[in-house]
């Protein structure tokens, strides 16, 4: 297959993709059903303009946080079975229970069941065609690698992890003292002298350089790298790469040019944008205390069977430059629960975790509280998660960087909270630290829309910390 010929999707463009057809399929689907079957709610259903934006807009927004866009979901036919009838479920009661944005209810029932029965197969036959063609080896995206030895491993494990089809084929050793021969899994290495011919002999999507210490880019590896660039190959640094896959920063790779990894989000300090968000805080945290309030009678008398002790608690915690405040939760745990080991990382397996509070703390009720916190302007809804004064100090002596989190407001949720585990080691620190500092210099309001749809995620698939 000629080079110009393959046929690749970014990452962006296939959710993109899956979104298209996702609507159109069902759309398609639904008029041919109705029309041939004479069934008025269903032509309807397409036919209003009205109607189809709010039948696209449930299936985007339900769909994003049942996963069915994630493409470790997409790419799986039995997780994709399960999120498609989730999503088609609650789709179609949403739009059943919303009059004034869908069709007039049918006289009989049948007409209902025809309309979820044909959108739901709709959607399993397109995304049964996706599963089986577009996320078929064919779209793979083969990449070479140009890095030394010791990197190979754990480049490949992080940037394979990220993307289903994102594929290491091959990789240059960029060192110059290390050219003994190595082999892993499937990837070959691939001599400097013949680096031209193989990318000239294979349908590579890019190449990727991750050498740390330009010294190790020799004269006739740099003039190859540049005369493939002249050939049209598309070569990207490998920070680049990680940040676009990964979505974190890769704190690993940052040394004394820190200011290119960090040009901070000018969303940081634009009024306007602060504002709105203070003002959905300030309305969310409103809603979120009504709700919480409700719940507090079964709160009570779940925490007499199962959580004997205090209702609440307070603890310190760090915001905002640094400035200490006291966080107000539900407790979770027992009571002197520091009595005997001290002041240790919480693990999702603690024995201090009350049979109650591993119950709040999974559904996230255990954080309601903390929209008190919003609302007095210490806590965000989405930002960093605050930590305490002893583990913050604890961190920064070892991790550079880690304080950088204090230059906008902990968060209720985060963009680390809902995209990586517990943390219960200096090495989960700094796996949730590099969310931290995407957020913080990629921060808009679309990725706090995709935060917070992450975060009914967590909550629905009961995966709360």
């Amino acid at each position: 297959m000629n080079k110009n010929n393959k046929i690749h999707f970014e990452v962006s463009e296939r959710k993109v993709l899956l979104r298209f057809f996702d609507v159109t399929f069902v759309f398609v689907a639904i008029y041919l059903v109705g029309h041939s079957l004479d069934l008025q709610y269903l032509e309807s259903s397409v036919s209003n303009y009205y109607y189809v934006i709010a039948l696209a807009l449930y299936i985007n927004i339900i769909g994003t946080v049942f996963e069915i866009y994630d493409l470790q979901v997409a790419s799986n036919q039995y997780q994709v079975l399960r999120s498609a009838i989730l999503t088609v479920s609650t789709t179609v009661l949403f739009y059943l229970l919303t009059p004034v944005f869908s069709a007039e209810l049918p006289s009989n029932r049948f007409q209902i069941l025809t309309f979820y029965f044909t959108f739901l197969f709709a959607l399993l036959i397109w995304r049964t065609f996706y599963v089986n063609f577009l996320a078929s080896s064919r779209f793979v995206q083969n990449v070479l690698l140009v890095c030394n030895r010791e990197q190979v491993e754990e480049l490949i494990l992080d940037l394979e992890k990220s993307d289903p089809h994102y594929r290491i084929v091959a990789y240059v050793n960029s060192d110059r003292k290390k050219n003994d021969e190595f082999e892993y899994h499937y990837i070959q290495q691939i001599h400097i002298d013949d680096l031209v011919t193989f990318v000239n002999k294979n349908n590579l999507f890019e190449i990727v350089v991750a050498s740390q210490n330009t010294e190790d880019i020799t004269t006739d590896l740099y003039l190859q790298l540049l005369h493939l660039l002249e050939s049209g190959n598309t070569i990207r640094e490998y920070t680049q790469v990680y940040e676009a896959k990964m979505q974190r920063i890769p704190l690993h790779y940052i040394t004394r040019d820190f200011y290119k990894f960090f040009p901070f989000n000018r969303s940081n300090n634009n009024q306007l944008y602060l504002l709105n968000v203070r003002i959905m805080e300030t309305i969310i945290s409103l809603i979120g205390l009504i709700i919480g309030t409700l719940l507090i009678p079964f709160i009570i008398l779940g925490n007499a069977l199962g959580n004997r002790g205090k209702l609440f608690y307070t603890q310190e915690r760090v915001g905002k430059n640094g400035e200490i405040f006291q966080i107000l939760k539900f407790r979770t745990m027992i009571n002197n629960a520091e009595s005997k080991r001290g002041v240790v990382f919480s693990s999702p397996n603690d024995n201090r975790i009350t049979p109650f509070g591993k119950f709040l703390r999974k559904t996230r009720i255990d954080e309601f509280p903390q929209f008190v916190n919003i609302l007095k302007g210490e806590m965000a809804v989405i930002g960093p998660r605050p930590e305490r004064p002893f583990f913050v100090k604890e961190i920064a002596e070892i991790m550079p960087f880690y304080e950088t989190r204090h230059v906008i407001k902990p968060g209720l949720t985060g963009w680390a909270q809902v995209n990586y585990s517990y943390g219960e080691s200096m090495d989960d620190s700094l796996i949730k630290l590099q969310y931290d500092l995407y957020y913080i210099k990629h921060r808009s309001i679309f990725l706090d829309l995709n935060i917070v749809i992450k975060t009914f995620s967590t909550v629905l698939f009961y995966r709360g910390q």
